[in-house]
């Protein structure tokens, strides 16, 4: 598999992480859970949400229907390419460091989502981060 396989792959997994956004206001009960915030916080919330879901979305596009470009050697791939590994990387410790054992531990359908996005994560960074390579060699 080539490294333009992989950039593709990730950008369709991250194409649907950003469709599958528009479930997760079911799925995580978010008008109950929002229900007790201010009208500020829980607005500023939803607005944070559809643009995290935009950008996934859109980085997902780019890297998936613009692969060539993407791994061009140019100033503009080298920037983006190493933003969007920076990006990743520092989502990666968030799993990690932010997000406490107890969400997940004890159960077995966290623990696996749990284990699912790390890799899934790490899968994330290390295509960026060759991509990056890439493009700077």
């Amino acid at each position: 598999m080539t490294l333009e396989l992989h950039v593709k792959i990730v950008g369709a997994l991250l194409v649907m992480l950003g469709l599958a956004h528009a479930t997760f206001n079911k799925r995580f009960e978010w008008d109950r859970e929002l229900a007790r915030l201010s009208l500020l916080n829980r607005q500023m919330f939803l607005v944070h949400a559809f643009f995290i879901a935009l950008t996934l979305v859109m980085m997902g596009s780019v890297s998936l229907f613009y692969t060539a470009a993407l791994l061009q050697p140019t100033p503009l791939s080298r920037i983006v390419l190493t933003g969007v590994a920076i990006f990743w990387v520092c989502r990666l410790f968030i799993q990690f460091l932010v997000y406490d054992s107890a969400l997940w531990r004890g159960n077995r359908f966290h623990t696996l989502m749990h284990v699912v996005f790390s890799c899934f994560w790490i899968y994330v960074v290390c295509t960026y981060a060759l991509a990056a390579r890439h493009v700077w060699n």
